[in-house]
């Protein structure tokens, strides 16, 4: 039996398992808005670990991180810097979100900032602004599903099948299950890639190299510059500076994984989710070991994209097919345990704080559900475009999407720890903050210090929140005090 066929054996099991815990997850729960987005606030620690862990971790960690470590360098550890920081944020503010979530209702993230700003115009803001933050995270986790099938396959499926037939699978058992149905898929995802990460990042640099010391004091010898970070490196000190920072101040502002704490069953759970967190992030250190491995081993022009470098190693080092197609399966596990919490935190957000704050405002529930999930097939056809005929690297499209979604953080801070911000402070800054990413991802403005754009939009925002907060109208005291002292 050749080797595509195998492989594909494997990818279709392993998409049949994924598919059929989908679906048992959704059957026999309340149809109704709090358990499709908030999963009736009832989800356990366990649960709760895995859900936060892989639904961050992707198709950028498995093929952009060791794509980066292979072309980049030392320019990759700032995956490492933002993974052990990203949620310490989270453990300040998380708790506070968790008690408005149950105590005012609340299923999203702009539900709780229009709620203390009494604006529906932040809402549907805050909804444009992930939304279009969202098409660019899916349609990283497409492009990896179509590099894992097209490479693994040799050519067999093309690059447009293998992202339509693995994000098909996501498309279901989102649309039918919601947010309880994407929880237990990730249990079963992120055991996988985790258990994948460490047998290849160790395996690798022994198999090549004589193991990890020794492969970098090979690359040492042969190519210093690709350990350093600085001038004689593939990034400079303030773009890797302002890339952690970027990320770390991101991180728990992803509408997705804001929504954990209206999940959780406690605030006990939520913690521990946080605490705990780290242990799992700790599986990129191998996968970067995987890209560095790869340094003097892949030829030049075997591969036209760093982020192919894994799935080129795994088909042309000799492994059996029955590995290859382990490989394949795990590195969807990473793609889809994003895709299907992206999917469905982009047609909630949508929906809930655009589409009933602006144009149904007394949809019923029923109907609330109905229109996200006709959302989740919308925002999937344009990510699916997107992946098909665009054409930025996977670390590139994560970090374009960070420098939107960190714009939120100002926001939060406000609304839970500064009484004096208003309404029109936080939508100016909002918008400046955007607008400033933008231009800069567009190449409408060149910044004159190679810091990430949305550094720079993060520093305008901040500006103008406390600038149009003093010169608009106080709040009400009572009412900010609710959010302030929850």
């Amino acid at each position: 039996m050749e080797q595509w066929v195998v492989v594909l054996i494997i990818i279709f099991v392993y998409l049949a398992i994924t598919l059929a815990a989908g679906i048992m997850a959704s059957l026999r729960r309340e149809f109704s808005v709090e358990e499709y987005v908030a999963a009736s606030r009832s989800l356990g620690p366990v649960v709760m670990y895995f859900l936060m862990g892989a639904s961050i971790f992707s198709a950028f960690a498995f093929l952009g991180g060791p794509g980066w470590a292979f072309g980049r360098g030392a320019a990759s550890f700032y995956i490492l810097g933002y993974c052990a920081l990203g949620l310490l944020p989270w453990y300040i503010f998380g708790p506070k979100a968790l008690r408005l979530g149950k105590s005012k209702g609340y299923v999203t993230q702009a539900q709780l900032a229009s709620d203390r700003f009494k604006s529906p115009a932040l809402s549907a803001i805050m909804a444009l602004v992930s939304v279009l933050a969202f098409i660019q995270y899916i349609t990283l986790q497409m492009k990896g599903i179509a590099y894992v099938f097209n490479v693994t396959t040799g050519g067999v499926i093309p690059f447009w099948a293998g992202a339509l037939i693995a994000y098909g699978v996501v498309f279901v058992y989102v649309f039918l299950g919601g947010v309880r149905s994407v929880a237990w898929t990730n249990v079963l995802q992120g055991i996988m890639m985790v258990v994948l990460a460490w047998s290849l990042g160790l395996y690798l640099p022994y198999k090549l190299h004589g193991g990890p010391a020794a492969m970098f004091q090979k690359i040492a010898e042969t190519n210093p510059g690709h350990l350093i970070i600085g001038p004689e490196g593939a990034m400079s000190y303030a773009a890797f500076s302002s890339a952690i920072l970027v990320s770390v101040l991101g991180f728990a502002m992803w509408p997705h994984l804001f929504m954990r704490a209206y999940n959780a069953e406690s605030e006990a759970t939520l913690k521990k989710s946080v605490m705990l967190y780290p242990t799992f992030a700790i599986f990129m250190v191998p996968v970067l070991f995987i890209g560095f491995s790869a340094i003097g081993v892949v030829p030049e022009g075997a591969i036209t994209a760093n982020d192919q470098v894994l799935p080129w190693m795994v088909t042309n080092m000799g492994f059996s097919p029955l590995v290859v197609g382990l490989f394949a399966a795990g590195t969807m596990a990473a793609a889809m345990s994003s895709a299907d919490a992206i999917t469905h935190g982009a047609a909630s957000v949508y929906t809930i704080d655009f589409h009933k704050a602006v144009l149904q405002r007394n949809l019923s529930d029923k109907a609330t559900v109905w229109v996200t999930r006709i959302a989740v097939v919308i925002f999937c056809s344009a990510a699916y475009y997107l992946a098909i005929f665009g054409g930025q690297s996977l670390v590139a499209l994560l970090l374009g999407a960070y420098g939107s979604i960190v714009q939120f953080f100002p926001i939060v801070v406000a609304a839970f720890y500064w009484p004096r911000a208003t309404a029109p402070g936080a939508i100016a800054g909002l918008l400046g903050g955007v607008f400033v990413n933008y231009a800069i991802q567009l190449k409408l403005w060149t910044p004159p210090i190679d810091i990430h754009s949305g550094i720079w939009g993060l520093i305008l925002n901040v500006v103008l929140l406390v600038v149009v907060s003093y010169l608009t109208k106080p709040m009400e005291e009572e009412h900010v005090r609710s959010f302030v002292e929850a």
